[in-house]
């Protein structure tokens, strides 16, 4: 099972390296990081580079793909070098899938239209303009489409997946063996859970502010 990562300047680390470190493991996996070209590749703070080592056009038709998202995902929302190759990869994959604001980029390439899906609470309106219906949802499975909201919400992703591919006690032990055990010392990840103050700053100084 070969299993593309895609990046992109300014993409979230952890959106792509949360799922990496679930799907990674499942047995015969292939994982590639690609990019439009290869190489370094840096992200959201300019400070963490992953590297891609293959291009789009060398890894045409993955199993399972993975779309992080990050503020460099709205200057790709008309890169149709990047659109087109999501929608040939996905007319063959098995699982197509994104994290956080990743889901606007298979929106834009009309893979998500009438489907259900999740992003960054900030970014779930968007969907909507692509056709997709916006659930505040951690992890959304439509069909051979994942989609996780926002950042950390990708590892829930990879193992959830993790577990349909390769069974509930291989995801288990994956699980275990990554203590992947939350306990987080707030209780404020989610609009709905935050203080209302932190919550409209945000809406604020976000990008998808109308």
């Amino acid at each position: 099972m070969q299993i593309a990562i895609v990046l992109f300047d300014r993409f979230t680390a952890l959106d792509a390296v949360g799922p990496y470190e679930m799907l990674s493991r499942a047995p015969g996996a292939e994982t590639v990081f690609v990019a439009e070209r290869a190489g370094a590749v840096r992200n959201d703070s300019g400070s963490l580079s992953l590297v891609a080592g293959r291009t789009l056009a060398d890894v045409p038709d993955p199993d399972l793909v993975i779309v992080p998202g990050g503020p460099g995902q709205s200057d790709q929302m008309d890169n149709e070098t990047l659109l087109g190759w999501l929608r040939t990869a996905d007319a063959t994959s098995t699982w197509t899938t994104s994290v956080c604001t990743g889901s606007l980029l298979l929106a834009a390439a009309g893979l998500l239209r009438g489907r259900r899906a999740a992003s960054h609470w900030l970014a779930l309106d968007a969907l909507s303009t692509y056709g997709a219906e916006p659930t505040g949802e951690r992890v959304v499975l439509d069909g051979k489409y994942v989609t996780a909201a926002g950042v950390s919400a990708g590892i829930d992703m990879g193992l959830t997946l993790l577990g349909t591919i390769a069974g509930d006690d291989h995801a288990r032990s994956v699980q275990l063996l990554t203590e992947y055990d939350p306990q987080p010392p707030y209780d404020a990840g989610s609009p709905h859970k935050a203080p209302a103050s932190l919550v409209e700053e945000w809406r604020a100084k976000s990008r998808f502010t109308a």
